[in-house]
């Protein structure tokens, strides 16, 4: 199997399809971020750290999402949700790259957690992960909304 390693190529293998857009898909998928990260702070609470990363990595990855609804397309790989970002937001000057760095940096640490057999994160690194899942909820909610008004473009 060759290696994803561009938007084209997830758009080629059909990782990344055309569909409607839907404002209310990425209305949903916000606030399934937002439910995503209080399950990050309990889990955080319970002293589940593990737990706590793979909610703030999911809760970054359903803000992402909503702009992919919004625009008229479904992802069939974590991957290429950054890939599209990158292709259609970063290249543009529309949204820094570190947004896309992060997403990916939480993405290979999220499947380190979930697949690999040493348990590793500790406190540290999961309220790191919530701070920064909020930060990127907030920064996917006013990329919607700059979409929304492009006249609020900051």
């Amino acid at each position: 199997m060759r290696k994803l390693n561009d938007y084209e190529d997830c758009i080629d293998r059909g990782l990344l399809r055309r569909i409607p857009p839907s404002k209310d898909k990425a209305k949903k998928s916000i606030e399934t971020a937002e439910d995503w990260l209080n399950e990050a702070r309990k889990s955080l609470m319970a002293d589940a750290f593990n737990s706590s990363l793979i909610c703030s990595y999911l809760s970054m990855f359903h803000s992402a999402r909503s702009i992919l609804f919004y625009d008229g397309y479904r992802e069939k790989s974590h991957y290429c949700i950054a890939r599209y970002l990158e292709e259609k937001y970063v290249k543009n000057g529309i949204l820094e790259i570190k947004w896309i760095e992060l997403l990916d940096h939480y993405r290979d640490l999220r499947h380190a957690s979930q697949y690999g057999v040493e348990s590793f994160t500790i406190r540290e690194e999961a309220e790191n992960a919530i701070e920064i899942a909020e930060k990127f909820l907030d920064r996917m909610r006013r990329l919607l909304k700059e979409k929304e008004d492009p006249s609020k473009n900051l």
